[in-house]
């Protein structure tokens, strides 16, 4: 199953990251080399919104992932929820219908 973890980001996120750039960087590579974390990023302009795919059993993974980000713990979220994404078409698809 997939989840994506979707990010409100602060005003002046672009000015504030780079504090905590590494730290969420190190979290989410090691959350890839796991196998959790398959892509994530910001949303371009306006950049008000990141937006994270997991693969998991439960959204337990990208749950775990937002309560120890930095971004999150520093401000530099506003807001985040997990929603299941049924993906259904693509090589990654989680549930795959041809």
């Amino acid at each position: 199953m997939h989840y994506l973890l979707i990010y409100d980001l602060c005003a002046d996120y672009l000015e504030r990251r780079a504090l905590y750039r590494d730290a969420h960087l190190k979290l989410a590579w090691a959350a890839s080399e796991r196998g959790e974390l398959m892509l994530g990023g910001a949303l371009g302009e306006p950049t008000d919104t990141a937006m994270l795919l997991f693969k998991g059993d439960s959204p337990a993974v990208a749950e775990a992932f937002a309560q120890a980000d930095p971004y999150v713990q520093e401000g530099l979220v506003t807001r985040w929820r997990v929603r299941p994404w049924m993906t259904v078409a693509g090589e990654h698809a989680a549930n795959p219908v041809r």
